[in-house]
């Protein structure tokens, strides 16, 4: 098994990948990737708020569009026509 190197190391550290536990298939997959960075980035963006380097109300539209995103990739994922 190769050694990680330090990029990899801390890119897991700042943003770690969690097992998908659920019922597999390639959407649901995909989807709890989606949801995982989505949760990450709201985390980024509350962080940048509240140490002011980032208004309340960028944030609020931040997120606001990246919830967005979200539920266009359920819709497309997981809800059946």
């Amino acid at each position: 098994m190769a050694e990680k190197d330090s990029k990899q190391i801390r890119d897991e550290f700042i943003l770690p990948r969690n097992k998908y536990q659920g019922d597999f298939t390639p959407q649901n997959l995909t989807f709890n990737a989606n949801l995982q960075e989505f949760a990450q980035r709201v985390a980024l963006i509350c962080a940048l708020e509240t140490g002011g380097k980032l208004s309340s109300v960028e944030a609020y539209k931040d997120i606001k569009k990246i919830w967005k995103e979200l539920k266009a990739s359920k819709k497309s994922l997981l809800d059946e026509d």
